[in-house]
């Protein structure tokens, strides 16, 4: 099932299947935040935002608003 990676929790780790390249940064595509990529959450920020996922072993710092626009396919257990 494809939701976006605001829904990821702590811990889980996805794939990542669909960017809206019009509102991503282009250092987050540079970064491997691009489809068929794994993405899992490590870290919430205290007030919610950003979210702190590893992506190709580099951990990065995604707002939530930009994390809407990011489809993945989570990772069966």
């Amino acid at each position: 099932m494809e939701i976006n990676l605001t829904q990821l929790k702590k811990g889980e780790r996805a794939t990542i299947i669909d960017v809206n390249i019009d509102v991503i940064p282009l250092k987050l595509l540079e970064m491997g935040c691009l489809p068929g990529n794994s993405i899992e959450l490590i870290q919430i920020a205290p007030l919610g935002d950003p979210l702190y996922y590893t992506i190709n072993d580099s951990h990065v710092a995604i707002r939530l608003e930009t994390a809407q626009e990011i489809s993945i396919l989570k990772e069966q257990n």
